[in-house]
């Protein structure tokens, strides 16, 4: 159970990110100011929400 609240929470940190990553990039305007921080966003919230999925997915529940 334990690591199915672990992935849900790395699926919404992964999302968060992604929303950031789209935030400043429609914010950015004509200037590169903010590359560097679309790139990161962009890359930490798809690992984090890869991951929380996969996460979700090879965890078991166990019959109670």
């Amino acid at each position: 159970m334990e690591k199915r609240v672990l992935g849900i929470i790395l699926t919404l940190v992964g999302v968060i990110g992604l929303i950031a990553a789209a935030y400043y990039f429609m914010n950015s305007g004509q200037g590169k100011s903010n590359f560097k921080a679309i790139i990161t966003y962009t890359i930490l919230g798809a690992i984090f929400f890869a991951a929380g999925i996969g996460l979700i997915q090879n965890t078991r529940d166990k019959a109670s």
